[in-house]
């Protein structure tokens, strides 16, 4: 029905021909736009009803262990909170500042930009759920194992002792008593994330439906077998230094990997540019030295490129 729908939009109002690349192009871009965009309001409302039961008190207590408890609770606390890599910070600098351990907090840091309840939608919408499913799973494990080596590696030391201060901001209000209050909370929260990413959705799929549609799969083979076994690692810090917004990058893995690039490093390039950038590395300098943003980086990079052989050695399984 949506397909039909960006069909006639294409050709009764843009008077365009689907058999051409731009008729192509456009339509592609209307279906895709209209799909996630209600799948974004659909899923964050589900979410945010679900998060307004959990006790953010009882969470902080579960984080501050310094086993694996505390690993995984502060990954999946970053994978059900909405943030990017920089507006995460606020968050792990307050946490540091409670005495959270140092481990449990770099998981969060590392998860809350890699999974989230949009990101999810986008590639509910785009990948399907198998690679939906398996990518979560690696983001959680990204987040716990570099936690983890991070934690082991006594690197408070290098923390700033006069760190910026950070306000804890989860998005719940801080008493919900009936339904009705969580109703109305999830549905605000809902309009509010898609009223501050929904551009970023429209430029996402406007790149992906151009790849989609003009990028030659002979210039795509060609860039392929020129770096063969290296495409993670290329993809990966070819993405770290970059910035932008899942909403707008999934739709161009997703178009890449139509494309021929290997699943894997499509996906790599994609959390490569959702969890590290410059301008995370800049504020995160308000916390640490510039050795412990270096080794947080490096560690963070080297499991998003295992990641990505690894997707790409079960690619054949996933799709």
């Amino acid at each position: 029905m949506l397909l039909a729908f960006s069909h006639w939009v294409t050709v009764q109002l843009f008077h365009l021909d689907l058999a051409t690349r731009w008729g192509a192009t456009v339509a592609f871009f209307i279906y895709d736009s209209i799909k996630i965009n209600l799948l974004l309001v659909g899923l964050i409302f589900v979410i945010a009803v679900i998060r307004s039961f959990i006790p953010h008190e009882a969470m902080k207590r579960w984080m501050s262990d310094r086993g694996f408890l505390g690993l995984f609770c502060a990954s999946l606390f970053g994978a059900v909170t909405p943030f990017c890599s920089c507006s995460s910070i606020p968050i792990f600098i307050s946490f540091l500042r409670v005495g959270a351990p140092l481990g449990a907090m770099f998981s969060f840091l590392i998860t809350s930009p890699l999974i989230n309840e949009y990101l999810v939608v986008l590639m509910l919408g785009l990948f399907g759920w198998k690679i939906t499913l398996a990518y979560v799973i690696s983001g959680m494990a990204i987040g716990i194992v570099s936690g983890m080596i991070l934690g082991r590696m006594n690197l408070e030391h290098l923390l700033v002792e006069d760190m910026a201060s950070g306000t804890v901001v989860l998005g719940e209000p801080k008493s919900l008593p009936g339904f009705a209050q969580k109703i109305s909370f999830a549905w605000k929260e809902a309009v509010s994330i898609l009223a501050k990413i929904w551009l970023w959705v429209l430029l996402g799929v406007a790149m992906g439906a151009y790849i989609h549609n003009y990028v030659p799969q002979q210039m795509i083979d060609a860039v392929i077998s020129s770096t063969g076994i290296f495409s993670v690692p290329i993809a990966v810090l070819i993405g770290v230094p970059m910035y932008g917004s899942c909403a707008a990058i999934v739709p161009v893995a997703v178009a890449l990997f139509q494309k021929g690039v290997p699943l894997g490093t499509a996906l790599s390039f994609m959390m490569a540019i959702s969890a590290l950038s410059l301008p995370e590395a800049v504020m995160l300098r308000r916390a640490m030295k510039l050795k412990l943003i270096l080794i947080f980086f490096g560690v963070t990079t080297l499991a998003i490129m295992a990641i990505g052989y690894l997707f790409n050695a079960l690619q054949h399984v996933l799709i």
